[in-house]
């Protein structure tokens, strides 16, 4: 039986502290086995679940451990790139947030140093694990619901009274664009398979962040429609709308934390059809199967390549457009 792939966790990120160091923890194939954090106080609350933890003071400390064969990246977006080159170059695979860089173009050395080395390295981008969007993708494919016509997503919160969060800090790389922008993005690109011929945007912004973005987009068979705030209700939801029928995904973006995941199929004769999946864990899968491919080099699910597409549109969206 093969060894655990041995994770350290680069930084205490709460989202780290409250999501993915626990699914690193539980998930199949993989052991938490290390933490870098300069203060020891934000270790605590890993230990408290994972008590044979080793706490590193520095970065460079955990990159050096050679008991380390993968490195989760939870940091500051404009530290994505610098710290999983950095740890490339030390040996490890990388797991890093979303977004993992600012322009497309950037991921051109991740994907060259990918090559270089033979590592996994991955965007942490967790509804592709998620059985609600497999079960999207699959049925837009076998023709559930006829030609697809339009599809829209939404995804908003409101964070404005946390003014320390790094989401509204511009030199973080905040804004909602890169934050969220990315599912409802990259969820119609992977649910159809298909990619954006003509971009059109307008942004809200707010000391030099954008808080509300719409995106109007073309692709080669279905328009698009889409919306992302950080400085409106909490909601999230996504629509495939075909001649003969529409798909529905309930909370397709923090499955049960925002609520039930399901997917509502809806046919002619106003017959819905409704799978859910109530105990589905996208952050444990998506270690799991980031442990499979380290393990048995079998695909990862997203890609490089894949991100950098996502990427691409984001870009396309800040230069094109218009202000609200």
């Amino acid at each position: 039986m093969q060894r655990p792939v041995q994770f350290g966790v680069l930084g205490a990120a709460k989202f780290a502290r409250e999501y993915m160091a626990p699914a690193i923890h539980s998930a199949y194939g993989a052991q938490l086995a290390a933490l870098a954090t300069s203060d020891a106080a934000k270790a605590d609350p890993f230990l408290s679940f994972c008590p044979d933890l080793q706490v590193h003071n520095s970065y460079d400390a955990l990159l050096a451990d050679p008991g380390i064969d993968a490195i989760y990246i939870p940091l500051p977006n404009h530290l994505h790139v610098e710290w999983s080159l950095k740890a490339l170059d030390a040996g490890k695979h990388v797991l890093c947030e979303k977004p993992m860089t600012m322009r497309a173009d950037e991921f051109d050395a991740l994907i060259a140093k990918r090559d270089q080395t033979g590592l996994l390295v991955a965007e942490a981008y967790m509804i592709v694990h998620h059985p609600q969007w497999q079960l999207a993708r699959d049925l837009i494919a076998d023709g559930a619901i006829g030609n697809l016509v339009h599809v829209t997503g939404a995804f908003s919160f409101d964070n404005r009274a946390d003014t320390g969060n790094i989401r509204n800090r511009a030199e973080t790389g905040g804004g909602g664009l890169r934050d969220i922008g990315v599912y409802v993005i990259g969820g119609a690109r992977f649910a159809t398979r298909e990619e954006p011929v003509s971009v059109k945007s307008a942004i809200r912004w707010q000391d030099d962040i954008d808080v509300f973005t719409e995106i109007r987009a073309q692709f080669p068979g279905f328009t698009y429609s889409a919306y992302v705030s950080i400085r409106a209700h909490p909601h999230q939801e996504m629509v495939f709308h075909g001649e003969q029928g529409l798909i529905r995904l309930t909370t397709p973006f923090n499955a049960r934390v925002f609520g039930e995941a399901r997917v509502e199929l809806h046919r002619p004769g106003l017959e819905v059809q409704i799978t859910r999946f109530p105990g589905a864990d996208h952050y444990k899968l998506q270690v799991e199967a980031f442990c499979r491919s380290v393990r048995e080099g079998v695909d990862y699910p997203c890609p490089l390549e894949f991100s950098r597409s996502t990427q691409e549109m984001i870009d396309r969206v800040f230069v094109g457009a218009e202000p609200l």
